[in-house]
């Protein structure tokens, strides 16, 4: 008996390691307590109750709330009157998020299964990195299974989130749906018609093995999917970095970030696009040092037209090896940096209906505050949903990233997955692709979106 869990300890290390965290997280609400003490604000309601109580808040368009087409010219003139115009209707009041107010948002339930799963599968990878599983004992006894199972679960459990937060109803601009589709249908093209071919003459990724047919329609959808779904959380992300670093120069405490948060915005935003550069061929060739061992051994540099700068690229930097490593830390850095910036990026979320009410506020004598009413609830109603947004990206960079870090002797001996896939080379580069694809499309796109708010073609409102 001994033998045999002395045997399987792995395996029986990597299970109870995932019950361990699965039971903590459910027992100390930890996904709801990563959310804690975020502070929301709510637009008190005018209308007379029965019970002499007014709701905090409520959804536009109920209740005898219209939405602003559908009302008569006449009832515009009307509330467009000095006198009809009420100041404490005008009034919003701010809370600190709890546990009884965060159970009552959509999608709390998919965000704590995703958030607690996502941790397992990871905690599974860092302990399989950690282990002796170097010896090829087989598929089953090394207990690598397990972390891919989560990981593939996760995978699976994050990819039918996105797909329905990113064509949930109200929850976005149907401009933005419909250039998620565009991106969508471009990164399948683009993946069909460059990988793996094209792929390797513009990036760095050496892909063992050419492969075709079902393989690379694969992962053309991958990129494409991930293409359509980034596109909307990148663009509340350089919302919320526009907001935060203050580049309104509104001046007002309430809606920016302190210092050390606006430190934090730029630093990630710069590590996600340096990261998504270091696999570039250009770029990152300056990085290498290809003739380490003809210089070491006193060989000669040729001179070129252009001088002593093209002299540099390919006899200073570091190793091919110690480069490919560093790349992998700076893409294992710049995730954890945007789990970071998770909550400053969500405060932002929520002040962004702030100033929308403040904007209407001062637009006139007599404001309309019905669309900042709305815009309260939206961003009230659909937070966990933003959550999920914003953490899908840096989670399943960490996943891909952390697949594509398991060695092949792991597998050992088995012949189901040698029959499936073309070669364990593939699987590893292919997933190492995927988390610099992640990483690339959150750096375009929200650049794209902050160069268009700095050019004022799109405004916070």
């Amino acid at each position: 008996m001994l033998h045999l869990v002395l045997f399987y300890k792995n395996p029986l290390l990597h299970t109870s390691l995932s019950l361990i965290i699965a039971f903590t997280f459910a027992f100390f609400k930890i996904p709801i307590l990563f959310l804690y003490g975020l502070q929301t604000y709510i637009h008190p309601d005018s209308q007379p109750q029965t019970n002499g109580l007014r709701a905090a808040i409520r959804r536009p368009g109920i209740d005898g709330y219209q939405p602003l087409s559908s009302k008569t010219a006449s009832e515009l003139k009307k509330r467009n009157k000095p006198k009809d115009f009420d100041e404490n209707n005008a009034q919003i009041f701010r809370l600190k998020l709890d546990y009884a107010h965060l159970q009552s948002r959509l999608f709390i339930d998919q965000y704590c299964v995703a958030f607690t799963l996502s941790f397992a599968a990871l905690s599974s990878l860092l302990l399989h990195y950690f282990l002796d599983s170097t010896q090829n004992r087989g598929f089953f006894s090394n207990g690598v299974f397990v972390p891919i199972l989560l990981s593939i679960l996760s995978l699976y459990t994050w990819g039918n989130l996105l797909v329905k937060v990113t064509f949930e109803r109200s929850a976005s601009r149907r401009s933005e749906k419909q250039l998620s589709i565009v991106f969508e249908v471009l990164g399948l093209f683009l993946g069909l018609l460059l990988v793996p071919e094209g792929v390797s003459l513009v990036l760095d990724f050496r892909f063992a093995v050419p492969f075709d047919g079902f393989w690379r329609v694969f992962v053309a959808a991958l990129m494409g999917c991930l293409a359509g779904f980034l596109f909307i959380p990148a663009s509340r992300s350089a919302r919320s970095f526009w907001l935060g670093t203050d580049q309104l120069r509104c001046n007002l405490s309430m809606i920016t970030c302190g210092w050390f948060t606006r430190v934090i915005l730029y630093v990630n935003q710069m590590l996600v696009i340096f990261v998504a550069l270091l696999w570039i061929i250009p770029l990152a060739e300056i990085f290498v040092n290809t003739n380490y061992g003809s210089n070491s051994k006193g060989g000669s540099v040729t001179r070129s037209g252009f001088g002593d700068a093209e002299r540099l690229v390919g006899n200073v930097g570091l190793l091919p090896s110690d480069f490919g490593n560093f790349r992998r830390w700076c893409l294992l850095g710049s995730s954890l940096l945007q789990i970071v910036a998770l909550r400053p990026n969500l405060q932002m979320y929520l002040n962004e209906a702030l100033l929308s009410w403040y904007q209407r506020l001062h637009a006139s004598k007599v404001p309309d505050l019905d669309y900042s009413r709305a815009k309260m609830f939206l961003h009230n109603h659909y937070l966990c949903l933003v959550v999920l947004q914003f953490l899908a990206p840096p989670v399943l960079v960490l996943l891909f990233l952390g697949l594509s870090q398991i060695d092949g002797l792991s597998f050992g001996n088995f012949p189901l997955l040698s029959d499936l896939l073309p070669s364990f080379a593939y699987f590893k580069e292919v997933a190492l692709f995927l988390a610099w694809w992640v990483t690339f499309l959150w750096a375009l796109f929200s650049s794209v979106i902050i160069m268009l708010h700095r050019h004022c073609i799109l405004y916070v409102s």
